[in-house]
């Protein structure tokens, strides 16, 4: 599943540009740093779900550690990456540049909580395991912003986005049925940051604080 969840967040950004809706040569430099830093965490997960079990679990627990810094950096990028764009006036034509900002700002808030939560956890397989999807699943979201037609779906596209990513969770689900014979904590709050994670940012967008620091960073 991580290798699933990665390439599919990989080429959701390859076919937006293959497609000529973006020049990521012209793009300003932040946006090449996040990339190869998430790409960077995206192959990781991989390396890290092949090296837990057996004799390797020694060196996925040493691994571990590049995983973990990888956190605070990419939350950090993506605010900078952000206010990058709003400053390009870059941002996806179809938000504002407020709802971009609290958009952006929630996404790192849920991915670095599910994946530091990972981190505090990592003794316990199970949850740790879960988490670490669950922060992929949210990275999910830009990639699908770049693959559904975001502008002709208007405000459904928010929804529908968080119906593909629920179906991500439901991969969770099965293999917890059949893991467990039930329904497994760490997978519904997976889910319940998913939702969240949709419902939050037209909530975050209405405070006057976001909407003058938006216009701030975009003037």
């Amino acid at each position: 599943m991580a290798l699933g969840l990665a390439v599919f967040i990989v080429l959701g950004f390859a076919q937006f540009a293959a497609r000529g809706f973006v020049d990521y040569r012209t793009v300003p430099f932040w946006f090449h740093v996040h990339g190869i830093a998430m790409v960077t965490w995206l192959a990781l997960i991989i390396i890290q779900s092949r090296l837990a079990r057996g004799a390797s679990l020694a060196v996925h627990r040493r691994l571990g550690w590049s995983t973990a810094a990888l956190i605070p950096v990419l939350i950090v990028l993506a605010f900078v990456t952000m206010a990058a764009a709003l400053h390009a006036h870059v941002q996806p034509p179809f938000f504002t540049p407020t709802y971009f900002l609290a958009l952006v700002t929630v996404e790192a808030l849920a991915f670095g909580g599910l994946a530091g939560t990972a981190l505090l956890l990592r003794r316990d397989t199970n949850w740790h395991a879960r988490l670490i999807l669950g922060a992929a699943v949210i990275a999910m979201q830009p990639a699908l912003g770049r693959i559904l037609p975001m502008p002709l779906l208007g405000p459904w596209g928010e929804w529908l986005g968080m119906l593909v990513q629920l179906g991500a969770v439901g991969l969770i689900v099965r293999h917890d049925w059949r893991q467990f014979g039930r329904f497994h904590p760490a997978t519904g709050t997976v889910a319940a940051t998913v939702v969240a994670a949709h419902i939050a940012p037209a909530l975050v967008a209405a405070l006057p604080a976001v909407r003058t620091l938006a216009m701030e960073l975009s003037g």
